[in-house]
């Protein structure tokens, strides 16, 4: 995600992309997942089935879309830099093998990979370095994929929430929608911004894919919490904001369940 601004943190406090290291459980308990419309996805983009093919997961974090991509056949190596991402990777996904390291410089042998794949991690990257890498591991004719659980604002709800979040951490949306609401021709956008990259080289194809999950209120409040713009607040302040946002959606959803819409936006590009 796009970095927003926000209240000014402590100078011990961990980076945007290194908080997610001290909250690798909560990540891990909480995030969404992707639907299987996303694998179709990728097969028929390809034009190739994902069993049987080399797959390089970058940034692979926890091992969500990793999991996905073993479980379809794919022979999967996952990169991932932080130190407790990888702990809990290994921890969750034992037979799939994982690398430290980032984007920026693969540590992965040239022309090795059928399909390169960021799921929520390439705005972490620095596009001039990551790109020229991922078209280094890519054998011809491979493919560059990059996707996002976007939230759904068709939702009334989820739009009233994220003006709470952005006024709680100071953010200002106006322009921002604007220029998403652009971008993606629909009212649709990712919680606070959309990286849209263009990468010279590299044709993209867009999908997206809509999904959903109904999880207990305090899944939905533990999954915000893991989103890096509240990891770098402290405790103390992201239990003020999800207190208060218990109390809204207490009343909002009575029995205690929510239903998160989202939209994956994928992008890809063959090499």
């Amino acid at each position: 995600m796009t970095p927003p601004a926000m209240h000014p943190a402590t100078p011990a406090a961990p980076s945007r992309a290194d908080s997610f290291n001290a909250a690798a459980a909560q990540y891990a308990a909480n995030r969404p997942s992707y639907p299987p419309q996303l694998l179709d996805a990728l097969e028929e983009l390809t034009g190739r089935p994902l069993n049987g093919a080399q797959v390089a997961d970058i940034g692979a974090g926890t091992g969500i879309s990793s999991a996905l991509l073993h479980a379809r056949g794919a022979r999967v190596v996952a990169v991932e830099p932080g130190g407790g991402m990888a702990t809990q990777f290994r921890a969750g996904n034992p037979g799939i093998p994982l690398v430290r390291g980032d984007g920026n410089s693969l540590p992965l042998a040239t022309a090795s990979a059928d399909l390169v794949t960021y799921a929520q991690a390439w705005h972490w990257a620095d596009p001039t370095k990551a790109a020229p890498e991922a078209r280094r591991v890519l054998r011809p004719g491979g493919a560059l994929a990059l996707w996002w659980n976007i939230a759904d604002h068709s939702a009334a709800w989820t739009a009233a929430q994220d003006a709470r979040i952005s006024d709680f951490l100071g953010i200002d949306r106006s322009a921002e929608q604007r220029a998403v609401a652009t971008r993606s021709g629909s009212g649709t956008e990712e919680r606070w911004g959309h990286p849209w990259t263009d990468i010279p080289g590299l044709d993209f194809t867009e999908r997206r894919i809509p999904h959903s999950r109904t999880v207990p209120l305090a899944t939905h409040l533990a999954n915000l919490a893991s989103h890096s713009a509240f990891l770098v607040l402290g405790e103390e302040r992201t239990k003020e904001f999800m207190t208060a946002e218990h109390a809204v959606l207490s009343e909002l959803f009575p029995d205690g369940t929510v239903e998160e819409r989202y939209v994956v936006y994928l992008r890809l590009a063959l090499n």
